[in-house]
């Protein structure tokens, strides 16, 4: 936005904005049992996305090569599909306001790219921001909203990953978003919508009707102290997740190398429990035998894709030990033993407080891929530092 721009605004239209920023969220309490309608988001979101390995470091070779390890290695067949360029692939607008890309990183373009993920069978997704410029310093999509939806739509885009860098502080952020979520649906294109206020202003609480999903923290890091810290926001906003609109705490850090093995378990265990999108963030041309086992746990993956769309909660917290559960279909319970310290713990939790009735269950440990047997009343685990034990109850499987 120009300074001459940025003046005209503040002297002829600031007060009557200023008055409608302090009316809109009064207005988005009143409709929040409306989600965002534009027929994506049903599930959570499951792909790929550059950020947390390349940051700036992207080009079209290791998006497309990405793309083909996908593929190659399974995990498109387990519902990971998005291939997201995060911030880093716009360049400049021209004269007329539209976007352009990198193109020393994009010499194809954006729309031979869209049509090289499409041709695999894969969804194609993009980053833009809701201020002047991106986090990165590139150009933002405040007041050209419209422009670059068209280009999105024409580029073949089903994802936007909408930032918040470089916006003006008076500007309530839902209605920067509403804008761009306005400009999305009017080209007719079902493009998801990922919303990334950073949780500043607690958007569990008003975002539903403006986008599929809303990011509820700053950036994750790749240590196990971000990732207790990202968990411990979550828990006041667990109940706000249902179909068309989800919780997005980041994303996934598994293989990425800052954590041990069980720490990676313990973050896509609790992601998948709370029906958070599942954004892979490391290099998955090189990934290790065990971070392809944990991001493969079809139980898991199951968990997240659970028809119900309930995100489980924390149900309680006593020191460094935790128990996590939530409701699936079927009548079935998933439940997490956390132990978040650096001792291992005797964790115990009953029936009753993990909601799931009195009746017997056949238990499977998740992890270990493998049936306990039936479990009545209770049940008890040892769990080692820094780990879960991951379960799911089935009720439908028991024979009383």
């Amino acid at each position: 936005m120009c300074i001459r721009d940025r003046y005209q605004r503040r002297v002829h239209g600031e007060s009557r904005e200023k008055r409608l920023m302090i009316l809109l969220p009064f207005a988005l309490i009143l409709t929040f049992a409306v989600a965002l309608d534009n027929g994506v988001g049903v599930q959570p979101p499951m792909g790929w996305s550059s950020w947390n390995y390349f940051a700036c470091n992207i080009n079209e070779t290791i998006i497309r090569e990405t793309a083909d390890a996908l593929i190659s290695t399974g995990l498109a067949a387990a519902g990971y599909v998005y291939v997201n360029i995060d911030d880093c692939w716009a360049k400049y607008r021209d004269n007329q306001g539209w976007i352009h890309e990198d193109e020393k990183a994009f010499p194809s373009g954006m729309k031979a790219l869209g049509d090289y993920i499409h041709s695999k069978g894969l969804k194609y997704g993009l980053y833009s921001d809701a201020g002047r410029k991106t986090c990165a310093g590139r150009p933002g999509s405040l007041f050209h909203e419209e422009k670059d939806a068209q280009k999105y739509k024409e580029w073949g885009a089903d994802y936007l990953k909408y930032d918040n860098c470089q916006s003006y502080g008076w500007l309530f952020p839902s209605w920067r978003y509403i804008r761009m979520r306005d400009a999305l649906n009017a080209t007719g294109r079902p493009i998801y919508f990922g919303m990334c206020e950073w949780g500043l202003q607690q958007p569990s609480r008003w975002a539903r009707p403006i986008a599929n999903s809303w990011r509820t923290t700053q950036d994750i890091k790749d240590t196990w102290a971000s990732f207790l810290h990202i968990v411990d926001k979550q828990v006041p906003f667990t109940s706000y997740a249902a179909p068309g609109g989800w919780n997005d705490p980041d994303m996934l850090e598994v293989g990425n190398g800052g954590m041990t093995t069980s720490e990676y378990e313990a973050q896509f265990a609790l992601w998948a429990l709370l029906k958070a999108p599942l954004f892979v963030g490391c290099d998955v041309r090189n990934m290790s035998n065990d971070t392809r086992r944990i991001l493969l746990n079809r139980d898991l993956i199951a968990i997240n894709q659970d028809e119900l769309g309930i995100s489980g909660r924390r149900i309680w917290k006593k020191g460094d030990a935790e128990v996590w559960g939530g409701p699936l279909s079927g009548g079935a319970v998933a439940v997490i033993f956390f132990n978040r310290g650096e001792l291992q713990e005797t964790i115990s939790a009953t029936f009753e407080e993990i909601g799931y009735g009195h009746n017997p269950a056949l238990v499977r440990d998740l992890y270990q891929q493998k049936d306990l047997g039936i479990y009545r009343g209770s049940l008890t685990f040892t769990v080692p530092p820094h780990s879960v034990v991951v379960l799911r109850l089935n009720l439908s499987l028991i024979h009383i």
